[in-house]
């Protein structure tokens, strides 16, 4: 589906003049009016403004991103860019400065396309994002636009976050690599917040080689960066306490997955969650609803009519929380964090689902994230790895699962799963 060069081969033919930036923003474009009436990935996009840029870059820009196309979601702070936030509260907001990640990017030489929609504040009252591969069904979310935007070629690369599930959840669903770094590796300054243990900045990219790359710029850890070649990862296959949830297409991607890698001649042995994991699930939820109560107080208090029902519904339920479920939940937490890399053991990373199946039918959802909720909690790496698909036909990720900032180890063991599962 994609037409725009990958971003490291971008980079490559940027960095020796056989492409420049704004030929390369230029493909973004036409590759945006062709299939965006389809898709509806972009809430802000001024292409004048995008391509006098690229000349820009191409004249004096430099750093490692230098002339690659970015999209950001509408969460995240742009100056020179409206912020909404997916919420009609803050249509045509301009923001002072832009958001950290975004001002790491433009210093290492990357171009900020646009803004990709987002669901309102990150939660889940969608957005009007298609799924590229079926226009009737939900792209996922919160990160909708550009999880859709990248994987159907309209841009290399594009930032997410993940609060539940809002990375790997629709990189699962739209067919593209979607990485959520251990908590806090990439600077959230200028994110606007929705729970403050649990957001998280991460990235979307066509390979798992691209999303390692910007994210190590971005995180100013050049050790993220796969290089290494003959890495063997070892692999717990494990389907969680939340197995109910996943549909004939997830179970049935799940094991295929163990299949080839195991005859790619890759270690891969079955693993369960240790008992105290099962409540870890509905404890993000009631960490995600109490600390969004108060990061949202100042719209519920002066404009609860400009909230969807949705959004106010698990507002309400989050400040009526009480402090004392909360600190239980942040308790056990902290507990099962604890055991997480004793549970793993000499494996690498686990194999996950990334979704309940296919990207469902409608728009008036985003999808279930319970395969996401507890990795979010706990704070550690996660990349859903496409190259499987379901009866209809629509992507089904898998989800690697590393250890808390063993970030490297992770990115590189989902490169050598990406690898075999894509050979098929």
């Amino acid at each position: 589906m994609s037409l725009v060069p990958t971003a490291l081969e971008a980079a490559g033919r940027i960095a020796d003049g056989s492409l420049t930036c704004e030929a390369l923003t230029r493909a973004c474009l036409e590759r945006i009016a062709e299939r965006e009436p389809a898709v509806q990935a972009w809430q802000h996009l001024d292409p004048n403004s995008a391509l006098e840029a690229a000349r820009r870059i191409d004249r004096c820009g430099r750093g490692p991103l230098k002339g690659l196309p970015v999209g950001v979601k509408d969460i995240i702070d742009t100056g020179d860019m409206p912020t909404a936030y997916g919420s009609p509260l803050y249509a045509g907001f301009r923001p002072p400065r832009d958001a950290a990640c975004v001002a790491l990017a433009r210093q290492a030489g990357a171009l900020v396309l646009g803004k990709t929609v987002t669901t309102e504040f990150a939660y889940f009252q969608p957005g009007k994002t298609r799924n590229p591969y079926a226009p009737s069904r939900t792209p996922g979310g919160s990160s909708s636009g550009s999880a859709a935007a990248v994987a159907d070629g309209m841009v290399p690369l594009a930032f997410g976050t993940q609060t539940a599930g809002s990375i790997i959840r629709p990189a699962s669903f739209c067919g593209c690599v979607g990485y959520k770094p251990s908590f806090g590796v990439i600077e959230r300054t200028g994110v606007r917040p929705f729970a403050d243990s649990l957001d998280t900045v991460g990235v979307f990219a066509r390979t798992v080689e691209d999303a390692a790359f910007f994210a190590s710029v971005l995180a100013g850890r050049p050790r993220l960066r796969i290089t290494e070649e003959g890495f063997r990862p070892r692999i717990g296959l494990c389907r969680t306490h939340e197995w109910d949830a996943a549909t004939p297409a997830t179970r049935a991607a799940l094991e295929e997955a163990g299949r080839r890698l195991r005859a790619a001649g890759l270690e891969v042995r079955e693993i369960a969650l240790p008992e105290g994991f099962r409540d870890l699930c509905e404890a993000q939820n009631t960490v995600m609803a109490y600390e969004g109560a108060r990061a949202c107080a100042p719209e519920m208090l002066t404009a609860p009519d400009g909230l969807s029902a949705k959004l106010r519904e698990i507002l309400q339920a989050g400040a009526a929380t009480a402090s004392e479920d909360y600190d239980v939940a942040r308790r056990l937490a902290a507990d099962c964090r604890a055991q997480f890399a004793d549970v793993l053991g000499d494996l690498d990373v686990l194999l996950t689902p990334s979704a309940p199946g296919e990207a469902p039918e409608g728009l008036e959802a985003t999808g279930d994230p319970v395969f996401n909720r507890v990795w979010t909690l706990l704070g550690v790496p996660c990349l859903n790895v496409p190259a499987l698909t379901g009866p209809s036909g629509l992507p089904v990720g898998v989800q690697v699962v590393g250890r808390a900032r063993d970030d490297r180890r992770t990115l590189a063991a989902a490169a050598v799963m990406a690898l075999v599962l894509s050979a098929g």
